[in-house]
């Protein structure tokens, strides 16, 4: 007949209960806004970051992502701004008149002015 009792010679002195896993930590958006700002840095190592705050690199990537897709601010300027185009007189290029008659250069229709 077979004992299914297990007996050993070592009791055991000190028994410890692991209740959480240590490794969940909870950040503040204000923290992770902070960590993404530091590898936005040019010449900043992800991983370097990673390390420094106890995270992995993946989480600090997918913060970087929810980031990305986070709706930006409006301005008070427009993203953009109406072109408007008037109407030039073509101005004559002195010392570039054509020789031929068949090659005829088109006349400006507009141009683009930058005002600040």
């Amino acid at each position: 007949m077979l004992d299914h009792t297990l007996k050993s010679d070592v009791t055991a002195r000190r028994l410890e209960v692991i209740t959480e896993t240590g490794r969940r930590r909870w950040f503040s958006k204000d923290d992770k806004a902070r960590i993404v700002e530091e590898t936005l840095v040019p010449g900043a190592v992800v991983s370097e970051i990673a390390r420094r705050h106890g995270l992995s690199p993946q989480q600090v990537f997918t913060w970087r992502r929810q980031a990305r897709q986070l709706p930006t601010p409006i301005a008070d300027d427009p993203p953009f701004v109406p072109a408007v185009v008037d109407a030039v007189v073509p101005a004559v290029a002195v010392g570039h008149e054509r020789k031929t008659a068949r090659c005829k250069a088109k006349p400006d229709v507009g141009g683009i002015e930058i005002e600040t």
